[in-house]
């Protein structure tokens, strides 16, 4: 890449996903993206354990019109909503009132795709269930993405890049399980065609013990972009320069210690920095040897 293609290249968006700020309503999120200085948010219209904080996104909702105002008086977007874990426990109608009412919101907030995940035990089913959502989500403009998952069933690139391939859907990849899961920039590179955006967090490079370790980290125990051993730099480096990064970090203890909106600001200048590595390596790649990106002792640039 030459100095005049780096300098024309388009702006990557950077958005700042539901799960980093949990307990922060969607129409205070958009509001504190803005401020953080975030382009987008992710919502989260249907939530994932009893525990969470359900937030009421419907078509003629309070909640809804006052994301839309935020959104216009600020210019902060809502491109994707979550988050349907597809276990195939209600069956294929109760499932897909779900997906349908998560779409409704979804077309009312602008959104572009759909999270989901794959735990369903009848490949079959899970097949089945997929193309339906996306033939549904036509529809709306809104296209499921499938996010492997290093604790579900379908817990590797090529797995969800079959499965979206075949029902039409696509895959967005998580940076914290692509490291935990065992992909590699090979396979990355091999299904690019199918990421709308990547989710940008960090963590120890060592991987937890066991499933419950797993989760736990990947719901409540993240860490900032670049202050972990992730390697965040080659992943972002590896896919398209202009894709979506949405930071979806969550840590509850340093949400209480800075508050929301220190937090977001924190993740907002860790990704900032990744990106700017990320470039390095690829002007490295393009031009030929550069000077090394140098690493703090825990990871982050320095």
């Amino acid at each position: 890449m030459t100095a005049a293609q780096t300098a024309s290249a388009p702006r990557r968006p950077v958005g700042l996903a539901q799960l980093s700020l949990l307990g922060t309503a969607p129409p205070d999120l958009v509001l504190l993206a803005a401020e953080a200085g975030f382009d987008f948010i992710g919502a989260r219209v249907r939530p994932v354990t009893s525990a969470e904080r359900p937030y009421d996104l419907q078509p003629g909702s309070p909640m809804l019109a006052q994301t839309l105002a935020n959104a216009r008086a600020t210019g902060v977007r809502v491109v994707d909503i979550e988050f349907l874990l597809m276990d195939g426990t209600s069956g294929v109608h109760g499932q897909r009132d779900a997906w349908l009412r998560m779409f409704e919101a979804g077309h009312a907030l602008g959104a572009r795709t759909m999270t989901v995940a794959g735990a369903d035990p009848e490949p079959a089913r899970f097949a089945e269930n997929l193309a339906r959502m996306a033939e549904d989500g036509r529809e709306f403009g809104i296209t499921p993405t499938l996010e492997p998952i290093s604790y579900q069933r379908i817990s590797s690139l090529p797995a969800a890049a079959t499965a979206a391939r075949a029902a039409g859907a696509r895959v967005v990849v998580d940076t914290l399980h692509f490291r935990r899961f065992g992909g590699t920039l090979g396979e990355l590179a091999a299904i690019a065609d199918l990421v709308p955006m990547l989710q940008l967090c960090d963590a120890p490079a060592q991987r937890p013990g066991d499933r419950e370790g797993l989760v736990h980290e990947s719901r409540a125990a993240r860490l900032v972009p670049g202050e972990g051993g992730l390697a965040l730099a080659e992943i972002v480096a590896a896919l398209a320069p202009a894709l979506p990064v949405s930071v979806e970090a969550p840590s509850p203890p340093d949400v209480e210690r800075l508050g929301a909106l220190g937090w977001a600001r924190r993740l907002k200048q860790g990704a900032d920095r990744v990106l700017a590595d990320a470039e390095v390596l690829v002007r490295a790649r393009a031009t030929g040897p550069a000077h090394p990106i140098r690493t703090a002792p825990n990871g982050a640039s320095a």
